[in-house]
């Protein structure tokens, strides 16, 4: 966005002018991308969730006044946030859209999946989702790979119901997933068994932490991703970092995710990393 308003400003032929009519745009909508794309970012609701139960206007607001134009909800039913649930999808749109922000993506519980699709469908519907991720997988604490690929069945068919509704299921991945069991490593098999059209997947950033690169996952697997969480990490002070200040090569990622599908980018991380991320983003 910086690149095309200093293009905006050579092309007006009157400096003065076009700056102000800068000054009365709209806080950057998008940060430009790899070849002149353009790259939606958003943020995730769980690390600010108590914060959004107390206020949800004017929480949405703050976040949106830091850069971004995107959130990605918690489902309020599977995540028991009672004050939102109250709220019908339609009323909570307009509150979203109020603040400057669209909702196109949410995180489910496997439990409501299984046991309220239709009335999470409906939900979704009525804000304008385009995606609907599984959180985390109901599966045994010593899994087997088995259990592992009939999670994935499971998810193919729930994926077909949301299809059919005009919503995209999507498969947010954690740490576990980069384990291996008999020497085999989770992630590969999660990729063998779910269908690449019935299940998008949600490539979650952190895991570099432990030697995981997303792009080198957007690479191996093109057209698979839809969206990713990003985080970044510093070997230095071992923990996480604002975007930017650790050792992601945004650059990189961001030209691989073109060849991965990525359409969304979530920030993830503590709230204390919220804004220096976002400053970071709308001017990469």
């Amino acid at each position: 966005m910086l690149t095309n308003r200093r293009q905006f400003i050579r092309n007006s032929g009157a400096a003065i002018a076009s700056a102000a009519l800068l000054s009365q745009l709209p806080v950057n909508m998008f940060a430009a991308g790899p070849a002149g794309e353009k790259r939606p970012f958003g943020f995730q609701i769980w690390t600010i969730n108590k914060d959004l139960r107390s206020d949800f206007p004017g929480t949405l607001k703050k976040m949106a006044a830091m850069g971004y134009t995107q959130v990605e909800m918690c489902s309020p039913l599977g995540y028991g946030f009672k004050t939102l649930n109250e709220m019908s999808g339609s009323e909570m749109r307009i509150i979203i859209e109020d603040a400057g922000l669209i909702c196109n993506s949410s995180h489910f519980t496997s439990k409501e999946l299984r046991e309220d699709l239709d009335n999470r469908i409906e939900w979704a519907t009525q804000i304008g989702m385009k995606q609907m991720a599984l959180s985390m997988p109901s599966i045994p604490r010593e899994a087997t790979m088995d259990d592992w690929r009939k999670a994935a069945r499971e998810l193919n068919l729930i994926g077909e119901k949301t299809r059919a509704a005009g919503i995209q299921m999507v498969y947010h991945n954690h740490h576990f997933e980069f384990k291996e069991i008999d020497g085999e490593l989770i992630y590969p098999v999660l990729m063998e068994e779910l269908d690449p059209d019935l299940v998008k997947m949600q490539f979650q950033v952190a895991v570099i932490n432990i030697g995981f690169k997303a792009q080198d996952y957007f690479r191996k697997y093109p057209g698979r991703f839809i969206s990713a969480h990003l985080a970044d990490y510093s070997t230095e002070l071992k923990k996480q970092v604002p975007v930017g200040q650790g050792i992601v090569d945004w650059d990189d990622l961001f030209e691989a995710a073109v060849t991965g599908g990525v359409q969304n980018y979530f920030v993830e991380m503590a709230p204390e990393t919220f804004e220096e991320s976002a400053r970071f983003l709308l001017e990469t």
